[in-house]
């Protein structure tokens, strides 16, 4: 007996696991504490949230690393997330199981988050079914992971701030970046013209070709903005009614030289980290207007009107399969090497976004 008394607990031990389902699990990539992302951010094995009768199961297919997913992690970003958290915001996943009490979803549908903070660096999650939203599965899954943040804040920019008309003209600072991509191609959509404002660099060229086979009208450096040949490109493009800023310091004051008569500026980043300076004449003499903008509060400001939003990201479906707006310039990331993508994020003169593919 004494033999079989010692036997039992390891046999109990050992049967356990076969009666009670083990607990799913997920790799994410969590920060404890705020810092250098390279430093703070770790991949873990993480057990996921049970789904109950409102969540909704997702496997992650594809997230880009953004500026604002960098300085949530630094701790820089006007909305951080409870520690610790899961990076990413932004992202597409695949539905794979439903709460009971869910009814706008189906395993298999596609879906993107909302809003943030959401953490879309992870293999899987369980998240509730208000903070998904569906989208079509027959487009490129480049362009959904980016969809919810780029083209959305380019489409509003363009939409909500002057009436444009085709023929018109706008100007943007940080043409190659995600946004100034983005509205490249919807303003060609639309017959609108584009002054695209980027940064000398080593391959010039090759970008100015990139950005003109997105459609882009005209490209021109930032030394450029301040030299009397701009006299000569408003000969064949009016003088644009809407400036886009991304940048801030001198680029945004030189901009503003040559919005028309009560044009509009509307500022959504700062990527020089320097203050917006505008001129006095600029408000005396031509009464711009000068606003702000951030996706995620136009958003929130949407809770109640859901159809807005789905309107939004249904139209620009509607150009992807169009073929009329693309994903940005990507490269693709396993989740694993997480470290290249976040260093490659972070390098000068960046024109390729970094996709974490799970």
């Amino acid at each position: 007996m004494g033999l079989f008394r010692g036997v039992r607990p390891l046999l109990a031990a050992f049967l356990r696991p076969l009666s009670a389902s083990a607990p799913a699990r997920s790799l994410a990539l969590v920060y404890e504490r705020h810092g250098e992302p390279a430093r703070v951010l770790q991949l873990k094995d993480q057990e996921r949230a049970e789904l109950g009768h409102f969540g909704v199961h997702v496997k992650m297919l594809a997230a880009p690393v953004n500026p604002a997913d960098i300085n949530m992690i630094q701790g820089t970003y006007a909305l951080l997330p409870d520690l610790p958290a899961v990076g990413g915001n932004e992202g597409v996943g695949q539905v794979v199981e439903i709460g009971s009490h869910v009814t706008s979803l189906k395993p298999g549908d596609w879906v993107i988050p909302i809003d943030a903070p959401v953490g879309t660096w992870r293999t899987d999650a369980v998240l509730s079914e208000g903070s998904l939203l569906k989208i079509p599965r027959n487009i490129p899954l480049l362009c959904a992971a980016t969809l919810s943040v780029n083209p959305c804040t380019a489409y509003r920019m363009l939409a909500d701030f002057e009436t444009l008309e085709p023929g018109d003209s706008i100007i943007q600072n940080a043409a190659n970046s995600g946004v100034g991509q983005a509205v490249i191609q919807i303003a060609a959509a639309l017959g609108i013209k584009t002054i695209n404002v980027i940064r000398d660099r080593p391959n010039l060229q090759e970008l100015v070709h990139r950005l003109t086979s997105l459609g882009a009208d005209h490209v021109v450096t930032e030394e450029m903005l301040r030299k009397p040949e701009m006299n000569d490109l408003f000969k064949k493009v009016p003088k644009p009614r809407l400036a886009l800023n991304c940048v801030g310091g001198r680029s945004t004051t030189d901009m503003l030289r040559h919005i028309q008569q009560k044009g509009t500026m509307v500022t959504y980043g700062g990527m020089a980290k320097q203050p917006v300076t505008v001129p006095v004449s600029a408000f005396i003499f031509k009464d711009v207007k000068l606003h702000g903008f951030w996706m995620t509060q136009w958003k929130k400001n949407q809770t109640q009107n859901k159809d807005r939003l789905t309107g939004m990201i249904l139209n620009l479906c509607d150009l992807i399969h169009k073929g009329q707006l693309t994903a940005p310039v990507c490269t693709e990331v396993p989740l694993k090497d997480y470290q290249i993508a976040l260093e490659a994020s972070m390098r000068p003169f960046t024109s390729s976004k970094q996709i974490l593919v799970m």
